[in-house]
């Protein structure tokens, strides 16, 4: 697992980008955790960067829609969804089990 920060650093409506073997964004969306894929499946861009609606965050770059439950996308220009990640939230810490999808499965 990585360790992504303590739960107060990352408030509501924010993301963090981490580094891994792919960059991953972390999103907290009104205490619910989620990570994805950080970069784009349309084109190179750091969804971090984007702005989130919901459980959704739009890409900065063509305003592609993603998803942060499932990865899909719910809006063009992307076609191909990202991979999401299980979040663990434990003793007031953000952790990520990157190859893990939000439901747990490898």
């Amino acid at each position: 697992m990585i360790t992504v920060c303590p739960t107060t650093d990352l408030p509501p409506g924010e993301a963090i980008r981490i580094e891994a073997e792919e960059p991953i964004a972390v999103f907290n969306v009104d205490g619910d955790f989620y990570a994805i894929d950080d970069t784009c499946t349309h084109q190179d861009a750091s969804l971090a960067d984007g702005w989130l609606d919901g459980c959704a965050v739009e890409c900065p770059l063509h305003a592609s829609c993603f998803d942060l439950r499932t990865g899909k996308v719910s809006g063009p220009p992307a076609k191909t969804p990202v991979r999401t990640h299980r979040v663990v939230v434990e003793d007031g810490m953000v952790y990520v089990q990157p190859g893990t999808t939000a439901d747990g499965a490898a």
